[in-house]
């Protein structure tokens, strides 16, 4: 597995790579977050860990820099250990967030997760044999496309709101828990609050433009259904005036 370190901090990286190169990875390493963007192209990465404090921007920008042109999986390695750093990360596409300091294994685990994660999403993809389009009356999921329709028209979503409108379809009426959700599609134990998944289902809601293709149910969590068709109301007919 290829793997790009953005890490300003030598002595860090130091550490970082020797680890990995323990457990057989292949590491480049790169200090600026302009040099991130470049390498994408040049090394290729199977996976990035991504410090935020960088010395030319930060590391937030350059996250959404990654994912607004690859789907390649992001570890964000920090020491920043706010509660809204991690909700941001996770919003704008990172698939994990370890706090500094860490332990190589947990890493190297996290790690592993990921890229297995996004490895069999992939390879599902390319075996699937069965239609790979769901269709809910005019909203249309096409799982192969990553591509999302409602009334023939393109609803452009991030790679992390298509994932989770992807899992809550995949048994429409059932009800996932928040806990499974985000275990689920952000691979990660979370143990802070669920801003992160409300504001993604709420993204999805507005873009959807009908707040009930996604229940909330009380305490427990979300359900995906088709909503019933918005019928538009109609005035009582107005009673012409008696002939005199």
């Amino acid at each position: 597995m290829r793997v790009l370190l953005v890490e300003d901090d030598a002595s860090v990286a130091d550490g970082i790579i020797d680890g990995l190169g323990s457990a057989q990875f292949t590491t480049s390493h790169v200090t600026t977050g302009a040099a991130c963007l470049a390498a994408m192209n040049t090394f290729r990465p199977d996976l990035v860990l991504l410090d935020l404090g960088l010395p030319d921007m930060d590391g937030i920008d350059v996250c959404r820099a990654i994912r607004a042109r690859h789907d390649t999986p992001i570890i964000v390695v920090s020491a920043r250990d706010g509660e809204i750093d991690r909700v941001i990360a996770l919003e704008i596409g990172a698939d994990d967030y370890v706090v500094k300091p860490f332990g190589m294994r947990e890493l190297v685990a996290r790690i592993r997760a990921v890229h297995r994660r996004f490895g069999a999403s992939a390879e599902a993809l390319e075996t699937e044999q069965e239609p790979t389009e769901r269709r809910f009356g005019d909203l249309v999921i096409d799982t192969r496309a990553q591509r999302v329709t409602l009334d023939n028209s393109l609803v452009y979503l991030t790679p992390k709101e298509f994932a989770l409108l992807v899992y809550l379809s995949d048994d429409p009426g059932a009800v996932f828990r928040r806990a499974d959700i985000l275990h689920d599609v952000w691979d990660t134990n979370w143990y802070g609050t669920t801003k992160t998944l409300d504001a993604h289902i709420a993204a999805i809601r507005k873009k959807l433009g009908n707040p009930g293709w996604i229940e909330s149910v009380r305490g427990v969590g979300f359900r995906f259904e088709q909503p019933a068709p918005i019928v538009p109301s109609q005035s009582a007919p107005s009673q012409s005036a008696p002939s005199q």
